[in-house]
Order: C-alpha cells, then structure tokens, then sequence
C-alpha cells in the first residue's frame, strides 16, 4: 500500500522493482536551450552557421521541424515542460506563483522510479524563484544569482561551508522578494541598476562552467558504482538578453560590424535598458537596429554552441550516447521588432513559439525529420515513456514515438500556445509607455492554435490574426477575411481548448505532492532505494 489513496496509487502505477528498474531504464539527459528561435539555428536553414556543434549532433536524431511552445516565456513553459500540461491547466503563470502541488512534475516521477536527479540551471526564474520547478531534484545546482551553487560546494565543510550556505539562502530570499514586490522590480529596470546586477548577480549564469560541472558529474557517476539511471536537466541561457557575446564572435557573425559605432552605441543601451527587453517596440525599431539585435543575438548562439560541442564531444567518447536518452528543446523564443514586439512576454508570434526540438536515442528515435506539429509540452510524456513510467493513459499517448512519419499523431497535427501576461510588466509598462496596455490590449490572455499548415491566433475571445505558416512563416499575410470559415473553425477549437483547460484544472491528482510518507512507503515495499 501507499498511504490509502486511489490517485496516488494510479499516479505512481506501473512502477518496477528497484533491480529491475536499475537494469533496464536509460538515463536521460534533457537539455533546454532557454530563449532560442528556431529560425536562427543553422540547423533549421538560417543563413548563418550559428549552431555548427548542434547541426553535427542532430545527423543521428529525430528533428521536429514542427514544436510549438505551450508559453512564450520561461515559467509557464517550464511548468509545462515538467508537467505536461498547459499553462492553462498546470496554472503557473506567473513568477510569484508556485506549481500546485496535486500536479507531479517529471523530475519527482523519476524521482520516485529509482532515477537519480540532478538539475544544472542558469536561469534564475528556474533555479532561484520559489515557483515548486525545482522539486524532485536530488540536487539542483544553480550558476545564476548573487550566490551561485555549484558540486564543489558540497565538498566544502566548516565555517567557510556554513558562510556560504546562510548567504545563498539570504540571495534567495531577495531574488523571490523582487518577484512578489512591484516597487523592487521596478527599482530593478533602472538602466543604472541593470548593467550591475546583470554583470554582478551572474543573470544569465555561466554556461561554460555549468557544462564543466555536468561532464564531470556524468564522468563521476559513470566510473563509480551506482545502479540507479540519471536524469539529469540543464538548462543554458546564453541567447538571453543582456547580449554580451565575445567580440571576436560577433566579427566573425558580421565582420563589418567591427567598425559600426552605430550598432555598438545601441547594443550598449539596449543592454542596460531592461525595460527595452520586454517592452513592445513603439515606436518600430528601424531595420539597422533589427539587424543589431540579430547580429549579437546570432552570435550568442555560436558562442553557446561551442560549449554545447564540448558536451557532445564528452558523450560520444565517454560511450554515454549508446545508453543515453538526449532531448534539446527551446523553452520559447525571443522577438526583435518582430510583429513590433521585443523579448517574450506578450504574444505567440512564430519567433516566440516555434522553437527547435530534437531527440537523440537511435534505438527509438530514428535520424530523419518529422514534419507534423507537435506540443513541446510532450516531452514530459515521452521522457516517463523511455523511463518505463506509465501514471496514466496519456503518457503512452502522448508520448513523441507517437509522431514519427508513418504513425498517425494522436493529437492530429494540433498545438497550442498560450501567452499570459506577465503581470509584473504590465505596471511598469503603464508607466513606462502610457496607453500602450490598453491599445496593445496587453492585459489580455493570447493564445494560438497550430493545425496543419494553419495558426488562428487569438486575444481575449477575438481572432486576431490567421496565417498560412507553411508558405507565410514570419506571418506576413493574414488571411483571417479570405478564409472566414476557417477561422471560425479554429477559434471554435481555442474555445473548447480554454474549456479543457478549466476542467484539467479542477482536478487533483493528489495533495501534496510525493509527500515524505509516501517516499518512505515507496522504499518499503522496494520500489525506489
């Protein structure tokens, strides 16, 4: 028995014994790529060779040509990705939200199963904010923030230990209070204050030693004598803004930038402007400045891949990748005049919510391309599927074997999006921009729905726009008169979706999360160790 409930026995079903779970499941290693477009990837055409690490990586794997963000920024999609759900079912929308604990994330089912799980983490609304995605991590290591947490503080001991831990836990608690605290948050856009905590607070963390750390973590557990599998979560944030990529990198993106002063005075303001990151672009950004943003942004991707190459070069010579589940996904993407939009907050425009999603594990996944739309909020099912977990009927369902050419998908090519608004921003914009919240209508719930070649996208309960996006991906042309009937279908679609959303959310698969007692049940009865 567990502890007498019925849902959380169908929520943890079908586990296996510890000696026979050791035996069979693969360890499984996912990787976020936090605000990456899919568009600028070489890997997926873009026109400069920003990804040459990731394009060799992704010979032998599935490409997803087609995976729709659930969000369009980072803690919604991040809920979703551990979940499984929609932001609106999951109901983590916001940065001072946490996880309803009646949903189990994927780390705590791994957990439960017998995986060991370890979290390396350079985005601070993941690694830092109470938001409850950081449970069911044996560890989780964080590289952002005032006081970063990384293996080698484990080794320490005495007062330095001590020292150290009481003031992690102080950053901490100032980091959540910006999220919980308008006045602070603001105080926090001030383009004196950014360029110090954005240097000095470590924001986009340290993606060079987190991949240090995690080939020496995989090193470690594969040359001792464990028998439990890993999962293992990171997360790199190098494409985020401030963008401050080396210059050597930059000049080899745009050699003729080098000489720009033009390009570097606005990189330079841009960077210290917080504001300006997630702010719509009133009034539009001219071309020079577009192409600015892309330049630096681009060459914050080839600086990331080189390190994402290491990582690489680490599995294939370790012989990790012949038991090793590899997933790299985006969480959401990033807009730069776009749509006249900057950042990702507001809306779910192809920059934003189409993003790269590949799975390297030739024994389920072959190398090839799919081109059907597919939720990125699958990953959750079909890591608990390669994991050998099935705690209800969707996981076997929903799982991406299911979309690989030749099988009917199970959602039929549909996907969603949703952008809840920040509502952080929503006050600092006011100020910011008088009126643009109300003539943005940015206090609005977007959403988009992806079917076949079509996206009807919505704000509120109005169509907004409606694109064909196979022959129209930077949604130039909408079609919306030309095809009433159309539009009328897929709004009916969102429309039943919201009411999907609402029931989901009504339900508890059980309170409290996998509770110490349930843990310990678990471990009697040899399920986990």
């Amino acid at each position: 028995m567990l502890d007498g409930s019925t849902d959380q026995t169908k929520s943890l079903a079908r586990l296996q014994p510890t000696g026979t779970l050791m035996a069979a499941k693969p360890n499984i290693l996912f990787i976020v790529l936090d605000t990456q477009r899919r568009d600028r990837l070489s890997l997926y055409g873009h026109q400069r060779d920003t990804s040459p690490q990731l394009d060799a990586f992704a010979q032998d794997a599935t490409i997803f040509e087609r995976a729709i963000a659930p969000a369009q920024w980072t803690i919604p999609a991040h809920g979703s990705l551990f979940t499984g759900l929609y932001p609106g079912a999951h109901q983590l929308q916001q940065a001072h939200q946490a996880l309803p604990h009646e949903h189990i994330t994927l780390a705590e089912h791994l957990q439960a199963a017998g995986y060991h799980t370890t979290a390396f983490c350079n985005n601070p609304m993941v690694g830092l904010l109470e938001t409850g995605l950081q449970r069911g991590f044996h560890h989780f290591f964080n590289y952002a923030g005032a006081s970063p947490n990384r293996p080698v503080d484990m080794r320490r001991s005495g007062p330095r230990k001590a020292v150290a831990t009481q003031f992690r836990k102080l950053a901490r608690k100032v980091t959540n209070q910006f999220a919980h605290n308008d006045m602070m948050f603001k105080l926090s856009l001030n383009p004196l204050v950014v360029p110090i905590w954005s240097r000095m607070v470590n924001y986009k963390g340290n993606t060079e030693r987190s991949i240090d750390d995690l080939i020496d973590y995989l090193g470690t557990e594969r040359a001792g004598s464990s028998q439990k599998p890993l999962f293992t979560f990171l997360n790199l944030m190098g494409t985020h803004t401030p963008y401050r990529p080396p210059q050597d990198v930059v000049e080899r993106i745009a050699p003729s930038i080098k000489h720009d002063k033009h390009a570097w005075r606005f990189i330079t303001e841009h960077n210290a402007d917080a504001g300006a990151w997630i702010s719509p672009a009133d009034p539009p950004l001219a071309d020079w400045q577009r192409d600015t943003l892309s330049t630096f942004y681009d060459a914050e991707i080839m600086d990331q891949d080189v390190h994402l190459g290491r990582l690489f070069a680490y599995l294939e010579a370790s012989g990790a990748l012949d038991d090793t589940v590899v997933i790299i996904a985006a969480d959401h993407g990033e807009g730069h005049g776009d749509h006249d939009f900057v950042g990702h907050s507001f809306v779910v425009y192809q920059e934003l919510v189409h993003v790269p999603l590949m799975i390297h594990y030739p024994e389920r996944f072959p190398a090839k391309r799919i081109p059907t739309n597919v939720s990125t909020r699958r990953i959750y099912h079909t890591i608990l599927e390669m994991a050998g977990l099935y705690p209800d009927s969707d996981v076997e369902a929903l799982s991406l074997t299911r979309s690989l050419n030749g099988v009917p998908d199970p959602e039929g090519g549909v996907a969603f999006s949703e952008a809840f608004p920040p509502d952080n921003l929503l006050t600092i914009l006011d100020e910011r921009m008088p009126g643009i919240v109300t003539n943005r209508k940015l206090t609005q719930v977007r959403r988009g729905v992806y079917d076949g070649d079509h996206k009807l996208a919505m704000v509120g309960d109005d169509v907004e726009n409606l694109f064909h996006v196979a022959s129209d991906p930077s949604e130039v042309s909408d079609v919306a008169e030309e095809k009433p009937d159309l539009a009328e279908t897929l709004r009916q679609r969102v429309s039943q979706f919201v009411d999907d959303a609402s029931k989901e959310k009504a339900k508890a698969t059980y309170n409290g999360g996998v509770s110490k007692e349930m843990m310990d049940n678990l471990r009697a009865l040899g399920y986990i160790e």
